[in-house]
């Protein structure tokens, strides 16, 4: 009975991300034209899980659905502003660029990356303060449930292969958002990209996933990234390269070897062990006091996040602590 629930829930959503969806080889008188997008400028219906980035410009952003294949152009306030094919979404977005003579981008731009089950809508207060910080902010959106690490991978490629006019380029991630990063430098290197910085990343692998993918509807529920989050030292995350850039380290803890979650090893943040966190490579690390999901909106995290993006060091009232030992080059390997 669920699993029907659950389908027509998708149905929904889909169908409803796909009316008033424009075929390609169809030509529209300008009046329909019109018409058509003005029905179509109006709130997604959310479905944030089938969904990944493609392109940006300034605060809107291309996103193709990972069922359907089609894609969809969301302005600022994520209105939905055209949908079909990906030229008819750059068609629109190159007539509102000439129409309300928006500006090329410039300068330093912020890629905020987020983790399995949660949207760019949890990065919202490290975006402010970017932006404050005289960043472009961009929060990076895939369908973390739905397709592998790699594959998310290629949707933020293709995302900063968009970023026309754009001079350097940062990443923060945070969880799996961090293996999603270390997945794009394996196959991808854009010169542009300055520095990163994860945090609360499992870059050896989630003991919580090894407990809780035990559970077969686990296992189905958090699709193929979330099945590639496990310690398996034959797995994924393990043959993942560090970002080819000055990295940092940001983990989450409690002070003690309890951590906050007894049924995992040592310090954590209750979902991520310190340890696991710990990168060779990193020209930084800290531990700072707070859970997983906190860490996003903790201010100390973003006090050291945005002075390693500026200065390459997380604190200021201590040397830098790097992390040594062999660094992963290997290509990715699917467990």
């Amino acid at each position: 009975m669920m699993r029907m629930i659950w389908f027509c829930v998708l149905v929904v959503v889909i169908s409803g991300e796909v009316t008033g969806a424009e075929p390609p080889e169809f030509v529209m008188p300008d009046a329909f034209r019109k018409s058509i997008q003005d029905d179509l400028a109006m709130k997604t219906l959310g479905g944030r899980q089938f969904w990944g980035d493609v392109e940006f410009f300034q605060g809107w952003h291309i996103q193709q659905n990972v069922f359907t294949k089609h894609y969809r152009l969301l302005d600022v306030e994520d209105n939905r502003q055209a949908a079909g094919s990906l030229k008819a979404c750059q068609d629109t977005m190159a007539a509102i660029r000439k129409r309300d003579k928006l500006p090329a981008m410039t300068g330093k731009a912020v890629i905020l990356v987020h983790g399995i089950l949660r949207s760019s809508k949890c990065m919202s207060t490290l975006a402010t303060a970017a932006q404050d910080d005289g960043f472009l902010p961009l929060r990076f959106n895939y369908p973390s449930t739905q397709v592998s690490i790699p594959d998310a991978a290629e949707y933020l490629h293709k995302s900063i292969e968009s970023l026309e006019g754009i001079e350097e380029i940062d990443i923060v991630a945070h969880s799996m958002g961090g293996l999603v990063t270390r997945a794009y430098f394996a196959e991808h290197c854009d010169p542009r990209i300055k520095r990163v910085v994860m945090i609360g990343t499992p870059n050896h692998g989630a003991e919580l996933a090894d407990l809780l993918y035990r559970s077969t509807l686990v296992r189905v529920a958090s699709g193929p990234g979330g099945r590639q989050l496990v310690t398996n030292p034959d797995g994924l995350v393990r043959s993942l390269p560090a970002p080819k850039c000055e990295f940092a380290v940001i983990a989450g803890a409690r002070g003690h070897s309890a951590g906050w979650n007894p049924f995992i090893p040592g310090d954590d943040d209750g979902t991520v062990t310190v340890e696991s966190t710990r990168l060779a490579g990193a020209a930084d690390f800290s531990t700072v006091a707070a859970t997983h999901a906190a860490l996003l909106g903790n201010s100390e995290v973003i006090e050291q996040t945005l002075r390693f993006l500026s200065e390459g060091r997380l604190r200021t009232d201590r040397a830098p602590e790097p992390i040594s030992g062999p660094v992963a080059v290997s290509p990715p390997q699917v467990p």
